[in-house]
């Protein structure tokens, strides 16, 4: 668990910072706040020596500690992660930094995404505690390929959702459950809530999530965060733990479209070992999405808005969204986007009638697990296939078994035919056909749109199983006298006051550019992220981290040591 063996010998050589941080007025222009800072300030501070790569990490640890009792966002910390950190110093200091915007800043991945290191790599379960795979996974090997620090592992929805219907978002066994930051008791949306709860409150700079069936953007836009699920094939898979080869995706979520921009540059492009990769247009040579920041992204753009999105089931976090989307419209008009409204998705009802998604994804999970594990240099608990994932979950007390169930896997081990048989591929076909050809890029072609706009969590549903991109920019926040809401089990509360809301941007295959545009513009006209602030927040800033490793390194003089009540 988090705050056992090394994680907490880590933590006690940061724990002065929390004190400290009180003690100390620093100027915003040379440190900047975590809970807000940029790439672009964090770099600028980094290359200037205001403060380096150590004190960073050192102040991410102090925050994570701070909070992260009560949040459970954050699993596990690497920990080389300061003398990793301590590399970096030495590389910028010599010259030998790499030419990468990333050089030297923390990121937190997802517990389902592999590293080749002293972290686990779980899935939110005790059944891969301890396993080990073969190498890096894809994106993991990118980030450090572009300097970055993976700082550690976010807690999930157990995987990624998929084992049982009564698991509430952002539980797992082994990193308990999460928490938002913005109300009380806050549901976190799953199943990257670990990730979008650390980025929204600058746990780290920022973090890497996965979605199947909203799993990215949903959770950023309850957690008043930028969120990208990627266009299956843009980032690849490999040695991430999956759900479903035909429907995950790997993307960021960070605190401005500038910043997720700058992670899906990073981990884009072509890979040997996910064959889906082969079907971007981009090839080796991903776009630097940072480029398509501008701040006209909106102008000449053609928006549509769906008719039909409410026959999905409703969704109370997007109530609020619904209750200024007209407002939401006329800001796009002011921008220079036509908007053609009242579009009509006939692929939604039959979708939501069939109910074809669980026997897609779950048929996939039951083929795609095994050749997870087969990527494992070192498997403990010797386990190869669902059935026996579900034996051990059974078992295993800190699992949770009953009260947690296992009525997916048991669905998925009773159905008896894997992703290749003709059952499967009869469900996959047509559902595929209703959410592509009647569904988003069917009407996208149709209505010659750049994009679709709607509250963010059914522009997830719509694009799930087509395996188009979605961005995920907050738009607001429920007023003060909104009522609590429970989820369905009555564990936590789904929306209440001051919840964030988010609007979805989606759109065609590889279209990423247009969206991060269109995004952005928006996102520099309203501002909106700076405008919502959360419940619970971490208090250790950079000006505490640099002051106390100043005094350590005896930059300071006595009397001011001496005068210091610690």
């Amino acid at each position: 668990m988090f705050l056992s063996g090394l994680l907490s010998a880590l933590l006690l050589q940061v724990a002065c910072f929390v004190e400290l941080s009180a003690c100390f007025d620093t100027p915003d222009s040379e440190f900047p706040s975590l809970a807000d800072a940029t790439l672009d300030e964090l770099r600028a501070g980094l290359d200037s020596g205001n403060f380096t790569s150590v004190d960073l990490v050192r102040a991410y640890l102090a925050r994570i500690g701070e909070v992260n009792a009560i949040l459970h966002a954050v699993n596990e910390i690497n920990p080389h992660a300061i003398s990793i950190a301590s590399a970096k110093v030495g590389e910028l200091q010599s010259g030998h930094a790499l030419p990468s915007p990333l050089h030297g800043i923390p990121i937190l991945l997802k517990d389902n995404i592999a590293t080749d290191d002293e972290l686990n790599n779980t899935a939110g379960s005790y059944a891969l505690l301890g396993a080990k795979p073969k190498e890096d996974s894809t994106v993991a090997a990118k980030l450090r390929k572009a300097g970055a620090i993976i700082l550690g592992k976010t807690n999930l929805s157990q995987w990624a959702g998929m084992r049982g219907a009564n698991a509430s978002n952002g539980w797992s066994a082994y990193g308990g459950q999460t928490m938002g930051a913005y109300f009380p008791n806050q549901d976190p949306s799953g199943s990257s809530s670990g990730s979008a709860v650390a980025s929204s409150i600058g746990l780290a700079w920022a973090s890497l999530g996965t979605e199947t069936y909203g799993s990215i953007v949903d959770p950023s836009h309850i957690n008043n965060v930028v969120g990208i699920k990627p266009t299956i094939g843009l980032t690849s898979r490999y040695l991430v733990i999956p759900v479903s080869e035909h429907q995950d995706s790997v993307g960021p979520i960070a605190r401005t479209v500038k910043d997720a921009a700058f992670l899906l540059t990073a981990i884009a492009g072509l890979d040997p070992k996910d064959n889906y990769t082969s079907a971007s247009p981009h090839g080796e040579q991903p776009p630097n999405y940072v480029l398509a920041c501008k701040k006209d992204g909106l102008q000449g753009k053609r928006l549509g808005v769906p008719k039909n999105i409410l026959d999905f089931p409703r969704d109370p976090t997007a109530d609020p969204a619904f209750d200024v989307f007209d407002e939401t419209l006329d800001i796009l008009r002011a921008a220079g986007a036509e908007i053609v409204e009242d579009i009509y998705l006939p692929g939604i009802k039959p979708l939501v009638d069939n109910e074809w998604a669980g026997r897609v994804t779950g048929q996939d999970f039951l083929t795609d697990l095994p050749r997870y594990l087969a990527n494992l240099r070192l498997n403990p608990n010797d386990i190869t296939n669902v059935a026996q994932l579900r034996e051990f979950s059974r078992k295993f007390p800190a699992e949770g078994y009953p009260d947690r169930t296992t009525d997916i896997w048991d669905d998925v081990i009773e159905r008896g035919y894997n992703n290749t048989s003709p059952d499967w591929w009869s469900n996959y076909t047509t559902e595929f056909y209703y959410a592509s050809a009647l569904g988003l890029p069917g009407a996208l072609k149709n209505y010659s749109l750049d994009a679709m706009v709607m509250p963010t969590v059914y522009a997830s549903l719509l694009a799930a199983i087509a395996g188009t991109p979605v961005i995920s920019v907050p738009l607001g926040r429920a007023p003060d006298d909104t009522p609590f809401r429970k989820n369905k089990y009555g564990t936590m509360n789904m929306s209440g006051p001051n919840q964030p809301f988010g609007l979805g941007f989606a759109g065609d295959y590889f279209d990423e550019e247009s969206l991060i545009e269109m995004a952005y513009a928006f996102e520099q006209l309203t501002v909106m992220r700076m405008r919502i602030l959360p419940y619970i927040k971490p208090t250790t800033e950079l000006g505490a981290v640099v002051k106390m490793r100043k005094m350590e390194d005896g930059d300071d003089d006595n009397e001011n040591i001496n005068n210091m009540e610690l």
